[in-house]
Parts: C-alpha cells; structure tokens; sequence
C-alpha cells in the first residue's frame, strides 16, 4: 500500500547500524580486545536451529562491512529462502576481533527480521486465493521499523505507510477530536492542498454509517475497524469498489480466512511485528 521504502535507504541503513555499534561496543568490545591479538584471524558461520523463512542476510552483510570492510563473506542462503536446522547461511572470515564484535548484532537483527519473515509467511499462506493482501502496522519497535518493514516485504506481505509523514490516517480520535469524519477530511484536503502535499487519505470507520459518511467525502481507503463478518459483508459491498477497502482489528490466525472471504482488499495486523518468535540461529567460529 505504502511506496515508501524508506528501509532500502542506505543512509537509514547505516545510521540504525552504526546508533547499534556504538550501543553494543561503546568505548571498546573489551572481552575481544583483551583475549585475542589484533592479527588472530577466523571464519564463522551462521547456522540455523528453526524452520523458518530466513531474512535480514543483506542487513548482515552490511554490519559486517560497517565493522571491518576487510572481512570477506560468504553468502549460502538469501532472503526469503526456507530454512531448517543445520543449515548454514554465511561464513565470514578475516580478523577474528571484527567477527567477534559484530556477531551479537547480526544475530540480533536476523533472528527477529526472520521471525517477522516467518509468521508473516504463514499468514499470508491462510489468505491465498482470496485476493485479499496482508498489511503490517507501525506496531514496531522504536528505531527498528525499517528492518521489521522489509522482514514483512521478504515474507510476502505489503507495508501499510512507513510513518506519519507519508499518508493521512484519520483514526477514532482524530475523527472524535475534529467533530466527525466530513469535518475531518474537510479540514484535511485544504491541509494538503494549502501545504502542496500529495497524500492518500485513509478514514477509519467503525459502523456502516460511518462508511457512508466516508464515501460521501471521497477519500482513497476506507478502513472497517473491529467490525464482525456479516457487517464487513455489509461494507464491502456498500463500498462497492469505488475505493480500497481494509480491514482491521482483531484479527487472527483463526479468523484471517473469514475475514479475507468478505472482499476486503487488504488486512491489517499488528500482530507480524509485535507478536512473533524470533528464528533461533548462531555463530559458530573456527581459527584459520
């Protein structure tokens, strides 16, 4: 739904990684500076211990690039790709010292960008055929949204807008605040037109009322809020296709199916970035 890929910015990229070194190393990696000689050299390889949807090899690359450019890595598995127990999916080699510092990050950013990878996966699985498309939220951690986004991508789902700035989301409280949905996309349209913004409009609706309202002021999405199945029904078809139509709101793996049979076009759940289990893998190292 989103075009803003902000998490294939390699400026974004860096500055997440390089805010993560300096969190992780500050003043010095100190157990590695002390054990090891500066011209140890090694090689590691990351091994997977799950089943899972693998993700976040490109970020890996990357941190190990931002450590030591010298480092030479091996890539055997990439994004996207089913993985199991015992496989291996890198082997980097060069200073050993370098390897040790970046492997907390790496296995950081990997086990839970496959763990996002992997339920989104399965869920978009449940909803095959329907045509209906699987969203992810801004549920996300702080500071980690871009690599949580592009988890969701490498599992085949779609992101809904990346943050505040790229799409107008008129929501419950937005809507209560400015005294119902025609003031609110009213005040809006002259926003945007008054600022030179070009921006979807999004409403949220939470009865078949508001529906009609929301057509009545012709926006791009209109969003059925905590609504049961007979009145998702109700709504898709009021809507009619006259604009895109995305359902939202305690939804689960158990009633996915249901709720993509109604002809909504889209699914919003939180649940792909607040609620999954990271992929268990590590990093085995061996001297040269």
């Amino acid at each position: 739904m989103s075009e803003n890929l902000s998490y294939l910015n390699p400026d974004l990229i860096h500055k997440i990684i390089n805010d993560a070194l300096k969190e992780d190393i500050g003043p010095g990696d100190y157990s590695t500076l002390a054990a090891l000689d500066s011209g140890t050299q090694g090689r590691a390889s990351i091994i997977i211990k799950d089943k899972g949807v693998l993700a976040g090899v490109e970020v890996a690359k990357q941190v190990f690039e931002i450590v030591d450019q010298q480092l030479e890595i091996q890539i055997l598995k990439q994004d996207g790709d089913l993985v199991k127990p015992g496989d291996t999916v890198l082997v980097v080699s060069g200073k050993a010292q370098s390897i040790l510092s970046s492997e907390r990050l790496v296995l950081n950013i990997m086990q839970r960008m496959s763990g996002i990878a992997t339920k989104t996966s399965k869920i978009v699985l449940l909803i095959e055929g329907t045509g209906a498309k699987l969203l992810d939220t801004r549920k996300t951690t702080p500071n980690f949204r871009a690599f949580e986004k592009w988890a969701v991508k490498i599992g085949g789902g779609e992101n809904h807008r990346f943050a505040l700035y790229d799409m107008i989301m008129l929501k419950d409280n937005h809507i209560d605040y400015a005294g119902g949905i025609k003031n609110a996309v009213t005040k809006t349209k002259a926003y945007l037109r008054d600022n030179h913004l070009s921006l979807k409009i999004e409403v949220e609706t939470r009865t078949l009322d508001e529906v009609q309202e929301a057509l009545n002021s012709a926006i791009d999405i209109i969003l059925l809020d905590n609504m049961g199945l007979v009145e998702l029904r109700k709504a898709v078809m009021l809507v009619n296709k006259t604009c895109t139509t995305e359902a939202s709101g305690g939804i689960n793996e158990d009633n996915i199916r249901e709720v993509a049979e109604t002809g909504v076009d889209y699914i919003s759940v939180g649940a792909l970035t607040h609620s999954y289990k990271s992929l268990d893998m590590s990093l085995k190292a061996t001297l040269e």
